[in-house]
């Protein structure tokens, strides 16, 4: 099984996760992902970057526990509140996922993360 490791202290924020993510899956690829959910599902899907296809792969998160604070609640009300007033985004949806936030009862960003790491059946995650 192919093992990567994303390195969790290197994150500070969502950009440098991305800085990370590329880092590990996209080392040879003359192209960069971007900062998105959906292309970090589509990546995890494999066929180009790091995965062959559906290829069982062992993610290690090093420094989990940096990482999920770099990716906390914080950084997740920066994120959405960058997009109040920007055109293209549902400005009652980021509204609705700021007040759920502030009630603790929406997800960060780093549980956004995980719940799409966990809907890739050839992902194993490992927390270190």
């Amino acid at each position: 099984m192919k093992t990567l490791r994303l390195d969790g202290a290197a994150v500070h924020d969502i950009p440098t996760f991305y800085d990370e993510v590329n880092r590990v899956f996209m080392e040879g690829v003359d192209w960069r992902l971007g900062d998105s959910l959906d292309a970090l599902s589509d990546l995890l899907f494999g066929g180009y970057g790091a995965i062959e296809g559906d290829e069982p792969v062992r993610l290690v998160l090093g420094d989990d526990a940096r990482l999920r604070a770099a990716l906390g609640v914080a950084e997740t009300r920066r994120h959405h509140a960058a997009k109040l007033g920007v055109p293209g985004f549902d400005q009652e949806l980021i509204r609705e996922r700021l007040r759920e936030l502030d009630a603790g009862t929406g997800p960060t960003y780093y549980e956004t993360v995980r719940e799409i790491l966990a809907e890739h059946p050839n992902l194993e995650v490992v927390e270190d």
